[in-house]
């Protein structure tokens, strides 16, 4: 989730734990902590970008991280603040750390929450910035926050943010099963035969679903919203893996493929291929757009060193995707 979401539930979780002995400080150090298995963000600053991304959520996002650094934060903070108890503070840090990949496992991208294993938790409940999740959460901190630490008042209003925060996540997953089952039926009903079918919520709401379905030689992409009237419509989009000939066996794009979990297309534009990750759907809603939320440039060196270039979005891109979306949000 964004940083603002996952400081809002460290802040909430702190509170929870030490609000009633520390006040606003457990908040502070519960905000700190919510944010510290996000460091793993500077990776990108010291590797290449097929490194990078499978770093990305991997050791620090684990349950392993949180156990091994929640008592050394906790033993730091014990040393300095007045109130010196080392359990305290390293449960503090423990569950302010431990839920944030835990609520990154409801993102497309998700978390190894049970890292060395190879295994990546991604329910593709909810986008990862979610107004209806974060600002109720948000209101409910800032008010505890203007209550006394022995104030009934404040209990109250933090349990009221972790629950509606918690029920609305429970909730998508019923809102992802009904979006299933309806692009399932539209499939049926266009008698189209297919391998694999992925769902995940569009940006900035749960209203509106996106599909990626695999084919033989292709991927079709559809959207439904829960305010449609018209029958779901699918684009087709060629796989072209063949375009990658020999460097389907170079080991970085084993590694791309392996991140993207198979959902990939390949386009060529001239003499460059270009990456194309589905998982995260297209930056515009046009018919057979190539513009890909995460499309990376595929550069072979003279040495065959392979890189992958991420191609950069701009701020009109975004405006763009947000009007388009709105409109698709209000039903076809």
């Amino acid at each position: 989730m964004d940083s603002l979401t996952q400081i809002v539930l460290g802040a909430a979780v702190g509170e929870a734990v030490l609000g009633k002995k520390v006040g606003n400080k457990a908040i502070l150090y519960g905000a700190i902590a919510g944010t510290i298995p996000d460091l793993d963000v500077f990776a990108s600053y010291f590797t290449d970008t097929v490194s990078a991304l499978a770093m990305h959520r991997g050791f620090t996002h684990s349950i392993i991280f949180s156990v091994l650094f929640a008592p050394i934060f906790g033993w730091f903070v014990s040393r300095y603040e007045k109130h010196k108890d080392f359990k305290g503070w390293s449960w503090l840090f423990f569950w302010a750390m431990i839920t944030h990949p835990i609520l990154d496992a409801h993102t497309t991208w998700g978390t190894q929450l049970f890292w060395p294993l190879d295994i990546r938790l991604a329910f593709k409940t909810i986008f990862v910035l979610d107004p209806l999740y974060t600002l109720p959460f948000l209101i409910c901190v800032i008010l505890v926050m203007f209550q006394k630490r022995t104030s009934k008042k404040r209990r109250l209003y933090n349990n009221i943010g972790l629950t509606v925060s918690t029920t609305y996540l429970a909730l998508t997953f019923l809102l992802k099963s009904i979006a299933f089952s309806k692009f399932e039926n539209a499939l049926q009903f266009e008698s189209i035969t297919y391998q694999q079918l992925d769902t995940r919520p569009s940006p900035l709401n749960t209203i509106l679903w996106n599909a990626n379905v695999e084919t033989k030689d292709s991927y079709l992409l559809g959207t439904y919203s829960f305010f449609d009237t018209k029958n779901i419509s699918f684009e087709t989009y060629p796989k072209n893996h063949q375009l990658l000939g020999k460097l389907i066996n170079n080991e970085k794009v084993k590694r791309m493929i392996a991140i993207s979990e198979g959902w990939y297309t390949i386009n060529q534009v001239e003499d460059k291929l270009y990456y194309n990750d589905l998982r995260f759907g297209l930056m515009s809603l046009e018919p057979n757009s190539q513009d890909f939320v995460f499309k990376y440039l595929i550069d072979v060196e003279a040495s065959s060193n392979v890189n992958f270039i991420e191609q950069e979005k701009t701020q009109t891109d975004g405006k763009q995707l947000m009007r388009s979306l709105w409109e698709r949000i209000k039903g076809n």
